[in-house]
């Protein structure tokens, strides 16, 4: 791919999203079949509302490390949300032009597990003496791609990922996939009619053999009814671990938001309406269902 006429933040999007549908299959699959529906002509046509990032909140890694790279492309940092149940800390990150999707990052509150639990994810992140961030240079798009793509540690033993899988999902998918592109996220309601709102859009998913993700039902809506989101359920990969064990795990997913009209804009006419007079942000409730499109009571129910 060439990046010579691409911004730096062009250019590691790209390379985020290119690795990203291929290895999953869903991505594809939804927008060849929305090519062939007459939805759209090509993937550059699909608004993306969101990206989303988990991190380990262990020293010289975790929010505070990742938020660089993309504040320093103009990002600016908006609400913080708390998942009490599932030990995370978030914050979604606004986006330096309405081109660009918004960013959820997350991470995971290692010093409210387990003893057991946090002596494994220190195993494995102990040598990181600092902000991995720090050596990049920021202004080389293909360099902080690269940088998402390597190993920050070493590769999990099997038996450790099941260890943690017990006691935290969030934390056994961080500790082997990384840095990994959690999920992108189709904009609905800029679909054609017939797709842009979340019934019509979840039934063309289901009908293509997908699954969705059923927990707070398929459709998560925010208290002001006003952000709607659905996923498809992570689908299972080949893992190989340390020693080369093997064992079948949660990959990412495709998530899908429609962002109702603000009151104060409903009677503007449809061909008027833009992001600005859209619900904005993120919603606890809704997220906290969502982030289970990876956890192990979805992907095997």
């Amino acid at each position: 791919m060439n990046f010579d006429n691409q911004s730096p933040l062009d250019t590691f999007l790209n390379i985020l999203f290119e690795r990203y549908s291929q290895q999953v299959p869903a991505v594809k699959k939804i927008t060849n079949a929305l090519i062939s529906n007459g939805v759209i002509q090509g993937q550059d046509e699909i608004v993306n509302d969101h990206i989303a990032f988990r991190t380990l909140g262990v020293p010289h890694l975790g929010i505070a490390s990742f938020e660089k790279i993309f504040l320093h492309h103009g990002y600016r940092k908006r609400d913080n949300y708390y998942f009490e149940g599932k030990k995370l800390n978030a914050y979604w990150y606004a986006p330096p032009s309405p081109e660009y999707p918004r960013i959820f990052m997350s991470e995971l509150m290692v010093e409210k597990l387990s003893d057991r639990a946090q002596a494994l994810i220190e195993k494995y992140t102990r040598h990181i003496s600092a902000d991995p961030v720090d050596a990049l240079n920021l202004d080389k798009g293909e360099q902080i791609g690269e940088f998402f793509h390597q190993p920050l540690w070493q590769l999990p033993e099997k038996s450790d990922y099941q260890a943690l899988l017990e006691e935290s999902e969030y934390a056994a998918w961080v500790i082997y996939n990384r840095y990994y592109l959690n999920h992108y996220t189709i904009s609905v309601h800029d679909l054609k009619p017939g797709y842009r709102h979340l019934e019509d859009f979840n039934a063309f998913v289901e009908s293509l053999g997908l699954k969705l993700n059923t927990e707070g039902g398929k459709i998560k809506v925010s208290p002001d009814g006003l952000l709607r989101q659905s996923s498809t359920v992570a689908e299972m990969q080949e893992a190989v671990f340390a020693n080369g064990e093997k064992m079948e795990i949660a990959g990412s997913y495709v998530e899908f938001s429609e962002r109702l009209v603000l009151p104060q804009y409903v009677d503007l006419p449809a061909a008027e309406i833009r992001a600005e007079h859209r619900r904005e942000g993120f919603e606890t409730g809704n997220a906290d269902k969502i982030f289970e499109s990876t956890y192990t009571k979805q992907t095997k129910g």
